[in-house]
């Protein structure tokens, strides 16, 4: 999957394409997150949380190459996929402080109320900046790598990321409390060698 967005990116410089390179590369960019978090804070993470990473941005990718506008359904995909992403991400953090001290119990209903508050909002913030990237362009004539295409789409985009939301909620305790502990141990131990 990297070797396709290292592909886009290579169409949109030899083709002049500026949304192909930026979406591609920074695609390609977050495919490495896995790696410098084991590296830097030695935090071994699963293959299929690398597969589930690299699938979202490769998908997003490819949507802005052309799928968001051929295939109707392909946005809200990677809206469902990209929420469930930042679910995970919001779920293993607040599971890790939970383990991190005895002090702090964040109990399963909570979390998964946390888990959907977080998607929500960082769902219409997303919003809010595709908003800003269309005033941006409408002033200076830029074509930007991201857009909002109306109020409709908004509201899909928001459902979606429900969906994923509510996917992570409901299936991620069972799933991703494991890497929450090797977050844990990664980062706080990290956290204590330093001080």
């Amino acid at each position: 999957m990297q070797i396709l967005l290292v592909a886009i990116v290579g169409y949109g410089v030899a083709y002049g394409q500026p949304k192909a390179i930026t979406n591609g590369g920074l695609g390609l960019f977050v495919t490495f997150i896995p790696a410098l978090l084991e590296r830097n804070y030695d935090i071994p993470l699963d293959p299929w949380l690398g597969v589930w990473i690299t699938t979202a941005v490769l998908l997003h990718t490819v949507g802005s190459a052309g799928f968001y506008a051929r295939v109707p359904w392909w946005d809200h995909l990677t809206h469902a996929l990209s929420a469930s992403l930042v679910a995970g991400a919001g779920y293993t953090t607040l599971r890790a402080v939970d383990l991190h001290s005895d002090e702090i119990y964040i109990p399963s209903r909570f979390a998964f109320v946390f888990i959907l508050v977080v998607v929500l909002a960082f769902g219409v913030v997303w919003e809010l900046f595709e908003f800003g990237l269309d005033i941006l362009a409408d002033e200076t004539g830029i074509e930007m790598p991201l857009a909002q295409f109306g109020l409709d789409d908004t509201v899909a985009d928001l459902t979606y990321n429900s969906v994923g939301a509510l996917l992570v909620a409901l299936f991620g305790q069972a799933h991703l409390t494991g890497v929450a502990e090797r977050v844990r141990e990664g980062l706080y131990g990290a956290l204590d060698e330093r001080s």
